[in-house]
């Protein structure tokens, strides 16, 4: 076995099982996706440590435990399509394809989205496209899953407008009650917000809180 897949196993072992995540495919794609080909050179002995990866320019990569757990909170279908909103380097993009997803990845930052282009260009259901992070890419659309990979402190009003009926978003939510995983399900018009786990991430470009109006 090679120190890389080792690791791959000990962080599924030791991080996500343990943190009530069931669902195998989850399991499968972790154990199959190469995480530390999605950090920057200098910072791959920290790939499979139990905590973000630091990508530069605020982002970071997910702690696997917590992008696990976004994703199954996602209930992600059989082919559903998904947007992944801040890509970032593409890892979130690769384990969702590899659970039979079809992938639009969105990212705003150039040096990302070029990692996640050519990490990603063997995966012919991912097209990883520039954009701002907010908008989304609802001419693709619209979505069963969109997944941000990163925190939000507002509801991200303009992509919960690109879901399917029925459909899912999940993002980490801070605000004044804390920091929470959280999924928005459509119904019609509405989108109900429903709240998860206690996680943490960096907050994503463009869905700071807006500040209060006052005189």
């Amino acid at each position: 076995m090679t120190d890389a897949v080792e690791q791959r196993v000990n962080m599924v072992d030791s991080q996500v099982r343990p943190s009530d995540v069931t669902d195998r495919r989850i399991i499968r794609a972790m154990l199959d996706v190469p995480r530390e080909a999605f950090v920057p050179p200098g910072k791959r002995a920290l790939a499979y440590a139990d905590g973000d990866v630091p990508l530069g320019s605020g982002r970071a990569l997910l702690a696997p435990r917590v992008l696990a757990k976004l994703v199954q909170l996602a209930d992600l279908g059989e082919g559903d399509r998904v947007l992944v909103a801040g890509c970032g380097t593409g890892y979130a993009a690769a384990v969702l394809a590899h659970m039979g997803a079809t992938v639009v990845a969105v990212e705003a930052d150039d040096a990302l989205r070029a990692v996640a282009e050519k990490e990603l260009s063997s995966l012919g259901s991912v097209d990883v496209r520039p954009g701002v992070l907010a908008d989304g890419a609802g001419e693709q659309g619209p979505y069963d899953v969109i997944l941000l990979e990163g925190a939000v402190a507002a509801t991200p009003e303009g992509l919960l407008a690109q879901l399917k009926d029925g459909g899912r978003l999940v993002a980490i939510h801070t605000g004044s009650r804390g920091s929470r995983a959280t999924v928005w399900r459509r119904s019609g018009r509405i989108c109900a917000e429903t709240a998860g786990f206690d996680a943490v991430g960096a907050l994503l470009p463009g869905f700071h809180s807006q500040p209060a109006f006052s005189l």
